[in-house]
Parts: C-alpha cells; sequence; structure tokens
C-alpha cells in the first residue's frame, strides 16, 4: 500500500468517517493524532467516549471530519444501550468506516460481532485500521493483519484498505488520512478553515475535567462519572490584559460512598482533578481558568432515564 499521489487538478473532497471499534481499541488517540491537537479525550479505562466526538482534519486536496464514537460494547445498563444506539447510528450516515483493532489482542468476539453488523452495511468503504502497532513485533502485527483479512472474507465482504498504524508514534497516520481522503465525496470544505472540532467549548471542558477525573479511580467508578459545566463566565473587573474565566463545574458519581474516593483525604484528590484538568481548558479556551469544582450524588444515573436527560445522554 502506497500514498497515493493526486494530480494537480483532482478534485477537492469532504466528508465524514468514523472510527467504531470496541472499547479501548485507540480510537480516541488515533482521532488527537490525525487531527493534530487534542479533541477527544483518551483514558485507559474501557468506554471514555461517550458521545460523538468530530475532529477535523484540512488538507489541500480533501477536508477529513472524523467521527470518534464510543466503544460498541454488550450494554449492562441504560447508558451503555444509548451509547450503542449512537454508534449505529453514526456509521448508517458516514462515507467511510473504519474499524480499529488493537494490534497487541488477538481478534475476539466483540471484533466479529462488530464486524457482522458492518457487512451489512453494504454500500459504505470499510478500512480495517490495525491500532497501538508500537505495542508489537513485526510477527505478531502480520498475524493479525493475516487475521483480519480472512475475516473479512469469511464474512463476504472486502475491505477497502487495511493499514497499520501507531497514533502514540505516529507511524502511518499521514497514510491512513491519504487512504480515506480518495474514498470521500467530491465536495468544498464544509466547516472553516482553521475549525478543528464542532465540539461545543462547554462540553469539550467537561470531557476534560472528566478525563482528569478518571485517572487512577478504582475499577467500578469510572462509568458512574458523569460532568457537567452549569457556567463559564469571564470574572467582572479584570483589565483587559488580564482576563479570568470562572467555569463553574459539578462532578456526578451515583452513590454516596463514591463521594470520598472523588474528593480524597481533606479534599486532595479533587484538588488534583482541578488542577490537571485546568491546564488543557487554559490551552483549550487561550486564557486564565478559575475552576469551581463540586461533587455530586445523582443515584444510578446510568439506569434513570431522568437523569440521563439531565447529564446530556
Amino acid at each position: 500500500m502506497s500514498a497515493r499521489t493526486l494530480e494537480n487538478n483532482a478534485p477537492h473532497r469532504a466528508g465524514f468517517a468514523c472510527f467504531v471499534g470496541r472499547p479501548n481499541a485507540g480510537k480516541s488517540t488515533l482521532t488527537n493524532a490525525l487531527v493534530g491537537q487534542k479533541v477527544a479525550i483518551t483514558s485507559n479505562r474501557p468506554q471514555t467516549t461517550r458521545h460523538t466526538v468530530r475532529g477535523i482534519v484540512h488538507r489541500e486536496d480533501a477536508q477529513l471530519i472524523l467521527v470518534d464514537t464510543p466503544g460498541l460494547h454488550k450494554p449492562r445498563t441504560l447508558l451503555g444501550e444509548r451509547l450503542n444506539d449512537v454508534v449505529r447510528t453514526t456509521w448508517a450516515e458516514v462515507d467511510v468506516i473504519g474499524f480499529c483493532l488493537p494490534a497487541d489482542q488477538k481478534l475476539g468476539p466483540g471484533d466479529k460481532f462488530i464486524i457482522k453488523e458492518l457487512a451489512g452495511i453494504k454500500k459504505t468503504p470499510k478500512i480495517a485500521i490495525i491500532t497501538k502497532t508500537d505495542l508489537v513485533d513485526s510477527n505478531t502485527l502480520a498475524e493479525q493483519l493475516l487475521a483480519v483479512s480472512r475475516l473479512g472474507e469469511e464474512l463476504g465482504f472486502e475491505w477497502a484498505e487495511i493499514i497499520p498504524v501507531s497514533a502514540v508514534k505516529g507511524d502511518q497516520v499521514e497514510l491512513l488520512a491519504d487512504l480515506i481522503a480518495p474514498l470521500l465525496p467530491q465536495s468544498p470544505p464544509l466547516y472553516p478553515e482553521g475549525d478543528l472540532t464542532d465540539e461545543p467549548e462547554m462540553v469539550m471542558v467537561a470531557e476534560l475535567i472528566r478525563e482528569a477525573a478518571l485517572e487512577g479511580v478504582r475499577d467500578e467508578l469510572p462509568h458512574s462519572i458523569a460532568v457537567v459545566v452549569e457556567e463559564m463566565l469571564p470574572r467582572e473587573d479584570r483589565p483587559a490584559d488580564k482576563p479570568l474565566l470562572d467555569i463553574h463545574a459539578n462532578v456526578y458519581i451515583e452513590r454516596p460512598s463514591q463521594k470520598g474516593i472523588i474528593i480524597g483525604p481533606q479534599g486532595k484528590r479533587l484538588k488534583e482533578v482541578g488542577t490537571k484538568s485546568r491546564k488543557h481548558i487554559e490551552a483549550l479556551l487561550g486564557t486564565p481558568v478559575f475552576l469551581d469544582l463540586h461533587v455530586k450524588v445523582a443515584k444510578d444515573w446510568q439506569r434513570d432515564p431522568k437523569q440521563l436527560r439531565k447529564l446530556g445522554f
């Protein structure tokens, strides 16, 4: 597979490509690597992404709008069911589907389940992306490439491309963009030059806080954490050359017993969450920030339709 050279008179293309796969397959890290900036939060916890995040890649020949989706999984809660619905709705509407499979894990029932579903989507070209190649040797990678190719054949469809990448090291990331671009429809750019995402700022800020809150928590807690930014307001009476943005946000958990884990002894852990996320928020917004965090209990919110609506799902 080699990068395709485009003739000078080739038409401009623009369209949507989504990355799908089971949880923790490297979809968000790949989205960030292609965009060249953090637009999707990442974590070694499965099911970090809870809604579709659009990252925009601007090229001379094409504009790629990348849709990073939640990991498709066997749902145990109403939230899980809604996340799976988001994935299926997304891949029905895009121009290209990129199926992410980690190089360091053998194909499992979850991968086969997703590939069977993809086989039913006849017209949309599908690229198999073998992620995390920096974690394996060349023999393991070759075996994974063969296994993915065979699985497509067994299910009666042909991958448009099969490509190994390492988003962490940047290996073949540019080539992946080269392979996606010709599969998109002819179109002028759909977003203005310079836009890297269409995510609302308040959503991105909430996600950065949640990313910091996910670090180092116990196994049962990650799925119980949700963050809502209540308001973002410029501090009044500040000189123009020293602005300050006040952000008030609530971190929601499902049970009172989880509150102490998030807050930590003498509030130390919550303070760390605030310090860590504030750095990323200031980089995102380009302005100094005062971050006011509170922890609240929303009982069993993952299973409660009313609470899910309130928290934006």
